[in-house]
């Protein structure tokens, strides 16, 4: 049986005496796709920015294809393949363009190769008219959109979306929601933690639970 692309075993993780996780475990299939769902202060956003190595803890173990490590000795190679995309993400002060093309331009892809990538991204994104719009331009729900695309752009073994829909609403959401499911549906492994119903609903995603300091499948 082939090993799963990406597993967490004896997770501890503590913030002063409040117990979020205790020897939780989960594991991620290749190209399937999962919504993790809890109550508030269960430890979604908290278990994502463990997997993406952006937050430690005091115990456990990761393992990603066929290497392991600990929760606080995370390999710098696997921020290539495991990519985050927070609930109200980070734009830089330039162009939505230049904003797809940073992650590109970071991983020597040339000039000719980035410009074709990324104008296929904002077409998938429907953001070809705002390309040359600076982030504080846009609208919440077409920021999400730049990250999904970026994200995209990167072509991640592991993609992790916070709350992608969160406070958006009518079209915007549904856009969202669009692409969201659009990710799913390609040959990614996409991890989201959402509290929306839509989300939740949809039969492509296995459903995680958090409670009580457990990961459990639903």
């Amino acid at each position: 049986m082939r090993p799963p692309l990406f597993a967490l075993s004896a997770l501890d993780k503590r913030f002063g005496a409040r117990v979020l996780f205790e020897q939780a475990a989960l594991q991620f299939e290749a190209g399937h796709g999962y919504v993790v769902t809890g109550a508030n202060g269960s430890g979604k956003t908290t278990l994502l920015r463990m997997i993406a190595g952006l937050e430690g803890a005091q115990q456990g173990t990761l393992a990603f294809r066929d290497a392991q490590a600990t929760v606080y000795e995370y390999p710098e190679a696997w921020r290539r393949e495991i990519v985050y995309v927070h609930q109200q993400p980070y734009l830089f002060h330039s162009t939505i363009e230049k904003n797809l093309e940073y992650g590109l331009a970071r991983r020597g892809i040339d000039a000719d190769q980035r410009r074709i990538r990324v104008r296929e991204a904002l077409e998938w994104a429907g953001l070809s008219d705002r390309r040359e719009l600076p982030p504080h331009k846009l609208s919440g729900g077409e920021a999400q959109r730049v990250a999904l695309a970026r994200a995209k752009l990167l072509d991640p073994a592991l993609l992790l979306l916070d709350e992608p829909t969160a406070n958006l609403d009518g079209e915007a959401r549904q856009q969202v929601l669009e692409l969201v499911t659009a990710l799913c549906l390609a040959d990614h492994t996409v991890v989201i933690a959402s509290h929306d119903p839509e989300i939740m609903r949809l039969a492509i995603l296995d459903r995680m639970v958090l409670a009580g300091g457990r990961i459990r499948m639903e």
